[in-house]
């Protein structure tokens, strides 16, 4: 690629002077584009902040704003330019105001062209290499564009697990770009289903619009806790802007479901608000208590902590008479066995129960024909996920030698709560195990490829046949690093092979790792190792 050329730009009020300047250099030939002349300080300024040269000569003394004024109000805007002035005047005071500024050279009038072209060359240096610098940088940065939301999940588990100080959150949410400070703080869980029956990366594509249509929002950050659900932190100033909130997140869902090519749903449980932040797992114990019910009511809506019922629901008031036994929905169980979490069997349980009514549950005929219904479910969701159910009738007994479990509603619940723990650690065994053959499959074409330049997410992602982002969330979640911090740590890992045991340049061994830019690969080589590659090389 063409080197970008350096742009100069020249303030003089002296037209004479100025056009010597001008006409003295050839601009192009040396490696310059001129791109712009003014008479004066105020003339020049929009002038140089359309242009944005990267040196800037003016003249210090001129009318209506002198090269000083001039100078500040550029650096203000243009911190990396690189400002030479002109003077007649060999004065300290100007001198020494014009390093207060940031002024990169100050010089005498007259000035030979022989003179302007050393100093200027001296820029040009300074100048090419800040701009390898912050190319490096920007390249570092969308390699590792990846390791935010990572890093984010990982925060927010930090806050909900950790006794962490207001001062260290607010630290750490600053370094991922997140502004915290807000009067009220909630928390939303949000389960969307039916996306990954999406052929191809559409469905990934239409998760992650999910996740941007949250995040373009004020105040609202997202944090993936599987492959179809959310925690979205709301924060707000009060309890109106709260709601807006809430709905503001219903509204982005609906707007990317509504161009889904097939049937989803969504459900979402809110918490209560709370004024500190280090109070959000009182938020979250609220929306996982609204959440882990979710298989008990309608979907395709937010559903607020405060509006669920107390234990002595319309239901209680059902009797096994009114109840239809042969229509009971076991697609309720079902669904929460095949995508709910452990910790929120005991909650789903006890939902369950009020939802079956009160006097019902207190019927041993009925717990027994709930528990059975129950028992089959299970055993039916391990076996269509190829689980073999042997183990299951270990760990849970037979259904025919389970009297005890009957003899009261509070055994029925705990053992309903441990049938139901109990699927979900067969559940997500298999799930592990699926997962495992499948990164097995993308470590092992790692290994075989991290030479390849070319090789990225999306790459690996089409040899295991799963959406990048699906891809992504797997592979951080069971890896436990992002995918680009396998690739980099795998590279780094050969490239110190190469320094102990070869006499390769590091360019060449920078190509053999998959790096095209030796420069770029001395520069993650430092990021990583916290060394040159020729540090490295000096303590073998």
């Amino acid at each position: 690629m063409k080197e970008q050329m350096v742009k100069v730009f020249l303030v003089e009020d002296e037209i004479v002077i100025r056009d010597g300047i001008k006409n003295s250099i050839k601009w192009e030939k040396e490696g310059y584009e001129f791109v712009g002349e003014a008479g004066d300080g105020e003339l020049a300024y929009p002038m140089i902040l359309k242009k944005r040269p990267d040196i800037l000569i003016t003249d210090i003394k001129m009318p209506f704003m002198d090269g000083l004024e001039l100078s500040r109000l550029v650096k203000q805007e243009l911190p990396d330019i690189k400002i030479l002035i002109l003077s007649g005047y060999d004065e300290f005071g100007y001198a020494r105001e014009a390093i207060r500024i940031g002024v990169a050279e100050y010089l005498l009038k007259p000035v030979s062209s022989t003179k302007l072209l050393e100093v200027l060359h001296g820029f040009t240096s300074a100048i090419v290499q800040e701009r390898k610098e912050k190319e490096l940088l920007r390249k570092y940065e969308a390699d590792m564009l990846e390791n935010r939301e990572y890093q984010k999940d990982e925060f927010l588990n930090r806050i909900l697990t950790q006794s962490l100080s207001v001062t260290e959150i607010l630290a750490q949410a600053k370094a991922l770009s997140m502004d915290l400070s807000a009067q009220l703080y909630n928390t939303i869980l949000l389960e969307v289903a039916g996306i990954s029956a999406v052929e191809g990366s559409k469905g990934g594509n239409m998760l992650t619009a999910i996740e941007a249509a949250v995040e373009d929002q004020d105040g609202l950050y997202s944090f993936r806790r599987s492959m179809e659900s959310w925690m979205i932190l709301c924060l707000a100033e009060d309890s109106e802007q709260m709601e807006q909130k809430i709905q503001s997140v219903e509204e982005c869902i609906k707007s990317v479901l509504d161009s889904c090519p097939v049937q989803t749903e969504y459900f979402g449980a809110a918490g209560r608000p709370v004024s500190r932040i280090r109070e959000l797992k009182e938020s979250v114990a609220g929306a996982e208590s609204v959440f882990s019910c979710r298989y008990l009511k309608e979907w395709n809506q937010i559903v607020r902590s405060e509006e669920m019922p107390d234990n002595d629901s319309e239901n209680s008031e059902l009797n096994v008479g009114s109840l239809e036994v042969g229509k009971l929905d076991r697609k309720i169980l079902e669904g929460f066995l095949k995508t709910g979490l452990r910790g929120q069997a005991s909650s789903f349980t006890d939902e369950y129960f009020v939802s079956l009514g009160e006097k019902n549950i207190q019927s041993l005929l009925f717990r027994q024909y709930v528990t059975m219904d129950a028992y089959l479910t299970a055993v039916s969701v391990l076996e269509s996920i190829g689980y073999d159910s042997d183990e299951f009738v270990a760990r849970c007994g037979d259904f025919k030698d389970m009297e005890s479990v009957f003899q009261t509603v509070e055994h029925t619940k705990k053992y309903l709560t441990h049938l139901i723990e109990t699927t979900i650690d067969f559940r997500e065994a298999v799930s592990k195990g699926t997962y495992s053959t499948l990164l097995k499959a993308a470590r092992s074409y790692i290994e075989q490829n991290f030479d390849n330049e070319e090789i990225s997410l999306n790459t690996v992602a089409s040899t295991v046949n799963l959406s990048p982002n699906y891809f992504s969330t797997v592979f951080s979640q069971e890896m436990g690093m992002t995918f680009i911090e396998y690739l980099t740590r795998v590279r780094m890992e050969k490239a110190k092979e190469l320094l102990r045991s070869s006499s390769m340049k590091t360019s060449e061994i920078a190509f053999a790792v998959g790096y095209k830019d030796s420069h770029y690969f001395s520069y993650l080589f430092k990021k990583t190792q916290h060394c040159t590659p020729r540090e490295f090389k000096s303590q073998i």
